[in-house]
Order: C-alpha cells, then sequence, then structure tokens
C-alpha cells in the first residue's frame, strides 16, 4: 500500500509565487516515487474564517467547506506545506485552514517548503511547526529553504537549483520513515 503525501501551497494571495513553487515540489515528489502525491491550492478551497459552532475535535461539521476540506486532509499519511513569511510568520489562510481540523491531522508528519527573501521562509516554519504540534503532527528537521525565491521564478515557472532538490529529496526520505512509523501508530489506536 503506497503512502498518501498532500503537499499543500498555503499562500492564497493573487500574483503569488507558492503556485509555482507548489507546482515544482510536487512534480518532484511525483518523481521521487516514495508517495502517492496530491496538490492541495487553499485558495480552491476558499475556507472563511472559521466558522464551525463545534470544536473540531468532535468532527460534527455543518458546512460543507469544511467538509470538503476535511475530506482532502484525512486520507493523507504525511504532509508537505509550501509556505511563504508573512510579517516573519505564517499566512493567515494557513492558520485558519490547520485550525478547521483536528483528528484528521493527528499522528502525521509534516514538511516544509519555505520561501521568502533572504531568510527564505524559515521564521514562518517556525510558528508553523508550534501549531502542528497542538494538532498531534510530527515536524520533521528535514526541509526545502529557498531564500531570494523571485530571482528564481521565470515565465511562472520555478527553476530548482542543486541545493533545493537535494533538500527536498532528503526530506522526502524523512517524510516517507516517518510516516511508516505513524501510519503503524494510528493503526494501533
Amino acid at each position: 500500500m503506497s503512502l498518501h503525501l498532500n503537499v499543500i501551497i498555503a499562500s492564497t494571495r493573487p500574483g503569488r509565487v507558492g503556485l509555482p513553487v507548489g507546482q515544482w515540489f510536487y512534480d518532484y515528489a511525483k518523481n521521487h516515487g516514495s508517495f502517492d502525491v496530491h496538490l492541495l491550492d487553499l485558495a480552491d478551497f476558499n475556507l472563511p474564517i472559521f466558522d464551525e459552532p463545534h470544536h473540531p475535535r468532535m468532527q460534527k461539521y455543518e458546512h460543507e467547506h469544511t467538509r470538503r476540506w476535511a475530506a482532502a486532509i484525512a486520507p493523507a499519511d504525511a504532509y508537505a506545506f509550501v509556505v511563504p513569511e508573512y510579517n516573519f510568520g505564517p499566512t493567515p489562510a494557513l492558520v485558519n485552514a490547520l485550525n478547521y481540523l483536528y483528528l484528521e491531522w493527528n499522528d502525521k508528519p509534516a514538511g516544509f517548503v519555505s520561501y521568502g527573501g533572504v531568510s527564505g521562509g524559515i521564521r514562518s516554519v517556525q510558528q508553523t511547526k508550534l501549531l502542528v504540534t497542538t494538532l498531534r503532527m510530527m515536524p520533521i528537521m528535514d526541509q526545502v529553504m529557498i531564500p531570494n525565491v523571485h530571482g528564481l521564478v521565470k515565465d511562472g515557472k520555478f527553476e530548482a537549483q542543486d541545493v533545493h532538490t537535494q533538500s527536498a529529496d532528503a526530506m522526502l526520505k524523512e517524510l516517507k520513515r516517518w510516516a511508516e512509523a505513524l501510519k503503524t501508530m494510528r493503526s494501533k489506536a
């Protein structure tokens, strides 16, 4: 049985570079062969500010947008979040999307493909790691960091350098290792 990886583009802003970065990582992960890879774009889900009356742990979702989001997230064995940095932190869209669910995230590893200016989005990742641990996810150490991303996007396509593909390879291997271990843990629960 193959492992399911959701690559989640966390920026919803018009003109974002997250789309070409996310598409590159999705293609790379598919070719890597460790996972059955699915690309999710938060912009396609159009989640309003959290509007469910019940705690996500109850899974009593009243809104179709929540049910659709939960159905996309639940089957995954691992996640790769493609994240920019907004004011040294994660995007509000990502924080909102994470807060919509609880059990669907539990006991699964999370990797990060971060991008931005000189910091490459790492401050956003550090803050997001704190949030995902409260959802009982395991953030892994290996990640892809892309500083000065605007110089690497040409004609709407991200042009990965060796450091990016090497980091992606290491991250996918570590995600697979954790996904296999945590899948066993979930099956015993």
